[in-house]
C-alpha cells in the first residue's frame, strides 16, 4: 500500500477548505457528515456555500491567505478550481505543517478522499490510491446494495449496549452474542422494521446469556488453497474470522492469516520435509486441548485437507475425543498447478483418467505404481516427488513411448515465486536442477490416447503428439 487507510477523529477539530465554487462545495458536503468545525477561505461563495455560512454550519473567512490560516487543522482541502492557484496554496499549507488534499492533483495530496458508504456509525471507505476513481464508485455501488439502510442504527444500538454486555458476559460469550446479533434473528428483525422487538431480544440475551450459540469448542480443517490468498473459499474465510486459535503450516501464504480476527491466536506448526518443527502427534494433541478448553480452532492446511495433508490422523483423534469438527475443502495443488499454466487435467478423447499420487512414501518406495503403470489416456499429478524425480525419470526413460509423455513442472504454484518448466522424462532431473527446484513442486505427467502403452513391446510411433511437440519446443522455459 502506498496509502494507509485510517479513520480520523473529527469531532470539534478544524477543517479548512480553500475555494468558493463547486469543488469546494463537494468537499464541504463530505465534511458536513462529520462533527468538524469547517472554515471556508474565499472572498466569494456560491449559493450553496453562502446558505451554509448564513445558517452557521460553516464559517467563511475572507482576505489574504497565510500560513496561520492552516495551523492547528485536522485536514486542509484546496479546491479553487484553478490548478496554478491550488499548487501555490498547497505550498503555503504545507509550510504550516498541514495535512493537505488538493482536488484532482494526486501528486500534491497527503490524504486521498475515498468513496464512502455511510451507514453511520458504520462507514465503509473505498480507495484506489487515486488510480481508478470510477472503479471505486462501482465498488461503492455494490457495497451500498449489500448493506441495509438502517444497519447503522442497529450498530449504534449495539454500541450503547456494549458496556452492559461487557459487565455480564465472558469474552467468548460476548463474541458469540454480537455474531448472533449481526448474523441472525436480531438483524433480520431489525431490517424488517421490528426495531423494538430486536432491541428487546438483544437486551434479554445480555441479561440471561441465553441465545442461540455453540457453547463448546470445535475444529475446522480448512484448505487454504495452493498459494494465493484469494483462492481460499468464502467458507474458509468465515471460519478464520470466527477462530480463537489458528494452527497453520509452512506453505500457507502469510497474507491468508490477515483474513482472520486480529485477536485470534496464531500458532505456527510448520513442517518441512525431513525436519518437522512440530511432530504430528504434538499438533494433534495441542489442537485437541484448545478445542476441549472451549476454543474455536482452525487447522489451516495448504491445498485441500483431504489430499496428502495427514488430516485423517487428526480427524480420528477428534472423533475419539467427541469434538465437533468440519472439513472445509480447498483448491488442491494439482488443480492450482494446472490452472497456473493454462492446462486442464483431463482432455476429451485424449485424457480420461486423472491420478493424484505422491512421490514420498514412508516405506521408502520411490516410484508410485501409477507411474509404473502409466497408460494412454492418463494424467498423473505427483505431489512431493522432487526427490523421487531421478528414479522416476530413469524408469520411464527405459519404457517404450517415453518420448510421448509430456512433463510439466510447477513450483510455488499461484504465488509470486511461481516457476513453470516443461521437459521430457529423460531431462526431468536436469530441468529441476536448472531452476533450483528442490521441493514445493507439482509434476504433471500426461500420456494421451492413441499412443503406445508404456509397457508395450510394440515399437513406439515415430510421430509425437501435437501437445508434446508444443511442450518440447518450449522445453524448460520459465514463467515468472
Amino acid at each position: 500500500m502506498k496509502t494507509f487507510p485510517m479513520f480520523i477523529k473529527m469531532a470539534g477539530r478544524r477543517v479548512v477548505i480553500v475555494g468558493g465554487g463547486e469543488q469546494a462545495a463537494q468537499k464541504t458536503r463530505l465534511m458536513l457528515k462529520t462533527d468538524a468545525q469547517i472554515v471556508v477561505l474565499s472572498d466569494m461563495l456560491d449559493d450553496e456555500l453562502a446558505a451554509l455560512a448564513a445558517s452557521g454550519r460553516i464559517t467563511q473567512q475572507r482576505g489574504t491567505i497565510s500560513t496561520r490560516d492552516f495551523e492547528q487543522t485536522a485536514l486542509v482541502f484546496i479546491a479553487t478550481g484553478c490548478p496554478g492557484a491550488d499548487s501555490a496554496l498547497h505550498g503555503v499549507a504545507k509550510a504550516a505543517g498541514a495535512t493537505v488534499n488538493v482536488v484532482d492533483q494526486p501528486a500534491l495530496c497527503d490524504a486521498i478522499t475515498p468513496s464512502i458508504v455511510d451507514r453511520d456509525p458504520v462507514v465503509v471507505a473505498i480507495g484506489t490510491e487515486g488510480t481508478a476513481p470510477v472503479l471505486a464508485r462501482q465498488i461503492k455501488t455494490q457495497v451500498e446494495q449489500m448493506l441495509e439502510p438502517n444497519l447503522g442504527d442497529l450498530a449504534a444500538l449495539a454500541g450503547r449496549l456494549r458496556a452492559s454486555a461487557a459487565q455480564r458476559l465472558a469474552p467468548r460469550l460476548r463474541r458469540d452474542l454480537w455474531r448472533w446479533v449481526f448474523g441472525d434473528a436480531p438483524r433480520r428483525k431489525y431490517t424488517s422494521g421490528g426495531v423494538r422487538e430486536a432491541a428487546q431480544m438483544i437486551k434479554q440475551a445480555i441479561a440471561t446469556g441465553d441465545f442461540e450459540h455453540d457453547t463448546g469448542g470445535s475444529v475446522a480443517l480448512v484448505g487454504a488453497g495452493p498459494g494465493a490468498k484469494d483462492l481460499i473459499t468464502l467458507r474458509g474465510v468465515q471460519r478464520l474470522q470466527e477462530a480463537d486459535v489458528i494452527y497453520y503450516d509452512r506453505l500457507v501464504d502469510p497474507e491468508i492469516l490477515e483474513l482472520a480476527r486480529r485477536d485470534a491466536q496464531r500458532v505456527y506448526v510448520g513442517k518441512r520435509p525431513g525436519c518437522h518443527s512440530w511432530p504430528q502427534e504434538k499438533i494433534t494433541q495441542t489442537m485437541l486441548a484448545s478445542a476441549k478448553s472451549g476454543a474455536r480452532v482452525v487447522r489451516l492446511k495448504c491445498g485441500d485437507p483431504g489430499v496428502f495433508a495427514r488430516s485423517l490422523e487428526e480427524i480420528d483423534a477428534l472423533r475419539d475425543a467427541d469434538i465437533p469438527f468440519e472439513i472445509v475443502p480447498g483448491v488442491t495443488a494439482a488443480c492450482g498447478a494446472a490452472a497456473a499454466v493454462g492446462q486442464t487435467l483431463t482432455e476429451r478423447e485424449a485424457i480420461d483418467t486423472l491420478i493424484l499420487t505422491t512421490g514420498h512414501f514412508t516405506d521408502g518406495s520411490a516410484i508410485p505404481n501409477a507411474v509404473k503403470n502409466l497408460s494412454p489416456g492418463s494424467c498423473v499429478a505427483l505431489y512431493m516427488a522432487v526427490a523421487a524425480a531421478p528414479a522416476i525419470s530413469t524408469y520411464l526413460s527405459a519404457r517404450h513411448a517415453a518420448d510421448q509423455i509430456s512433463v510439466t513442472i510447477v513450483a510455488h504454484a499461484q504465488t509470486d515465486r511461481q516457476i513453470v518448466a516443461t521437459c521430457d522424462v529423460a531431462s526431468l532431473p536436469a530441468t529441476l536442477a536448472q531452476h533450483g527446484i528442490k521441493n514445493t513442486a507439482t509434476l504433471l505427467l500426461k500420456l494421451r490416447k492413441n499412443t503406445v502403452p508404456v509397457n508395450s513391446a510394440v515399437p513406439p510411433h515415430t510421430a509425437k503428439t501435437a501437445a508434446f511437440r508444443v511442450a518440447e519446443g518450449a522445453m524448460a522455459h520459465v514463467t515468472p
